[in-house]
């Protein structure tokens, strides 16, 4: 279906809010109303309108409709411009399961490439990208030349939630990006719906403060647990030194080592 005089018929440019004039008679398609005499419920939007639906004023079928007013055309376009931007991504990465990475038994064939939430976040488009083999935070240019990012070097990025270690990459039709590795492999995902689900969760998340206390207790816990190895590495040489009739039993370094710290001893002492 095509609008005459309305963007050259280009659909994808007239949003679910768009209300239409019929340009024999002028009579107007409110989504927000919908139409009683059709029987449409209000919140249908033109495009979804039955495709024997008419004027309801003077029968004019629907191709003869222009734009009166779209406050939704911005959001659409920008919407369409994110996108191309993903589109791009995801053709990238399923160039990459086809070329490397179908036959490595890590993949989860059940799964495809798919980018999922992608939107505006600051100077960056943010949103998640599925793939048989890994889910990924991805980061993309807005309009930033990324060009010049090393492959490999880690980057620290604050959100609401938390701090995530992005690390920078390359790729031939999207330029320089940056992911965060959220899961891999992908063994626990028994179909794709599942996988845009906790997709959809991460996006979520990622915005909620109230994630950030857990976030923060996760670091305690990590450096209590440092602090108690710690304490027993300490211990276990305390416990050494002050034993040293005990030489013979095999001790923590000759474990280690495999008993290669034995035999350096024994020619020392030869020596």
């Amino acid at each position: 279906m095509s609008f005459e005089g309305s963007y050259l018929g280009a659909n994808d440019r007239i949003s679910p809010q768009a209300i239409m004039e019929c340009k024999i008679c002028w009579t107007p398609y409110d989504p927000a109303e919908g139409d009683d005499f059709r029987q449409v419920e209000a919140g249908t939007a033109f495009t979804d309108l039955p495709e024997d639906w008419s004027c309801p004023n003077c029968s004019g079928p629907k191709e003869q409709f222009m734009v009166l007013e779209d406050p939704g055309a911005e959001a659409l376009l920008e919407a369409n411009r994110i996108k191309a931007m993903t589109d791009r991504l995801v053709a990238d990465f399923t160039e990459v399961y086809h070329a490397k990475m179908r036959d490595v038994p890590i993949v989860n064939k059940t799964l495809h490439v798919q980018a999922v939430g992608f939107r505006k976040s600051g100077d960056v488009i943010l949103g998640v990208l599925i793939s048989p083999w890994f889910m990924n935070l991805v980061q993309l240019p807005d309009g930033q030349d990324w060009s010049a990012l090393k492959p490999g070097e880690k980057e620290v990025i604050t959100y609401p939630s938390g701090e995530y270690e992005f690390i920078h990459n390359t790729r031939e039709l999207i330029g320089g990006y940056k992911a965060c590795s959220l899961f891999s492999p992908m063994g626990d995902f028994s179909k794709q719906s599942d996988a845009v689900d906790v997709a959809n969760a991460v996006m979520l998340a990622l915005f909620d403060e109230g994630n950030r206390a857990e976030t923060d207790r996760q670091a305690e816990i990590r450096a209590a647990r440092e602090e108690e190895l710690a304490a027993v590495e300490a211990t276990e040489a305390e416990a050494e030194a002050e034993a040293p009739e005990l030489d013979a039993a095999p001790t923590r370094r000759k474990v280690i080592t495999g008993g290669l710290a034995a035999e350096a001893d024994a020619q020392e002492a030869q020596a």
